[in-house]
């Protein structure tokens, strides 16, 4: 009992941590257009952000419910495998946001856990029904719907202005976005702080401390909104950058547009269940509003990067999960060395990423390689 106890606690802080990484990577899903456009300033951003954050995580539990018992099956998961799952996630988070790359979080999650449970507890531990249903269909099918409705919306709206005074547009719609940014937010809180609450509870489920198809406790809740709360006030500046100067040049109706039609998308699917990934469903709205704008420049070489991150981030984290579950799934020995290799990797890429600094100071300026 008490060696799953220890690992049940490793589990929940490593899920915790996951959390945080998450904030901080997807901070820019909200606040990189309205950043860009001088609509609200860096901190100020990532503050609102943060809090909203955790305000959504209270909204809903049904993306948890499918990461609980969906994806994989808790009757054969156990702790050390979930651990590995995450350290799998954790893992690429922090190389795509040192590369500067929007990459789904969420992916990473989904890769990560079913690389860990595969190798764990075989193929039979895994719904691959339901990994189409819930994980890859809508990760197709999000951003390009969402890039359809905003660039639609981005088209109209410039129409509409075409007559308009051009200070009257800017500071309209930049008040507009501190609104919509602000909705991104509370979605992204309902979206994606769920993941973690899932996990956790999957871990619970599986050391017998809740009963199979429970919801995530309470104080499961708060932990994780508060996690994904702190991690997106730190700021993920260099994916903010990329996001908000990297792909398109973004004007204020462009970031309302972006914002409003990736909020919608993101709270339908939460309504319906589906663990998508809030980072592609905003960039697909961002570029979007670049096709949607008459003369805006795309830069499909960064668009082509992002993409590329897209599709390798469920098999890479899966294949770190997998490889984790190897040395995890020994006991607590294990687990205990696969996170002092994770701590010590981190702080690797950590301290390359000191090398050149991207901070609320000059997360503005474009990125050198476009």
């Amino acid at each position: 009992m008490e060696h799953v106890t220890f690992v049940v606690v490793v589990v929940i802080i490593t899920a915790l941590a996951f959390d945080f990484t998450n904030g901080f990577h997807d901070a820019a899903n909200a606040m990189a257009t309205s950043i860009a456009t001088g609509a609200l300033r860096p901190r100020a951003a990532v503050a609102i952000s943060g809090v909203l954050n955790v305000v959504g995580a209270f909204l809903s539990v049904e993306v948890a419910k499918t990461i609980s018992g969906g994806i994989v099956d808790d009757h054969l998961v156990t702790p050390p495998m979930v651990f590995a799952g995450l350290i799998g996630a954790i893992l690429w988070n922090l190389l795509t946001w040192l590369l500067g790359l929007p990459s789904s979080s969420s992916h990473a999650l989904f890769g990560g856990l079913i690389g860990a449970v595969w190798v764990g507890a075989g193929i039979q531990g895994v719904h691959f029904g339901t990994v189409l249903e819930k994980v890859l269909i809508p990760a197709v099918a999000s951003p390009l719907i969402a890039g359809f409705v905003a660039m639609s919306a981005t088209y109209l709206a410039y129409t509409i202005i075409a007559r308009t005074r051009q200070d009257s547009v800017t500071t309209t719609f930049r008040f507009g976005q501190i609104v919509s940014a602000s909705l991104v937010s509370l979605a992204h809180g309902t979206n994606d702080a769920q993941k973690t609450m899932g996990v956790i509870t999957l871990t619970l489920i599986s050391s017998g401390a809740l009963a199979s198809g429970s919801g995530p406790p309470l104080w499961v809740i708060a932990a994780a909104g508060l996690a994904i709360g702190v991690g997106t006030y730190m700021g993920g500046w260099r994916i903010i950058r990329t996001m908000g100067r990297g792909i398109t040049e973004i004007e204020s109706p462009q970031g309302f547009a972006a914002e409003s039609s990736a909020t919608t998308v993101i709270l339908v699917s939460s309504h319906l269940g589906f663990a998508l990934s809030t980072t592609q469903v905003v960039s697909g709205a961002i570029l979007g509003t670049g096709l949607g704008r008459r003369l805006a420049k795309v830069r499909w070489n960064v668009a082509g990067r992002m993409v590329l991150a897209w599709l390798f981030t469920l098999p890479a984290a899966a294949a770190v999960g997998g490889v984790v579950a190897v040395v995890a799934i020994t006991g607590t020995l294990g687990v205990a060395i696969a996170a002092l290799v994770t701590i010590a990797a981190a702080a690797g890429l950590y301290a390359v990423s000191r090398r050149e600094p991207v901070h609320a100071g000059n997360v503005n300026e474009v990125p050198t390689v476009v």
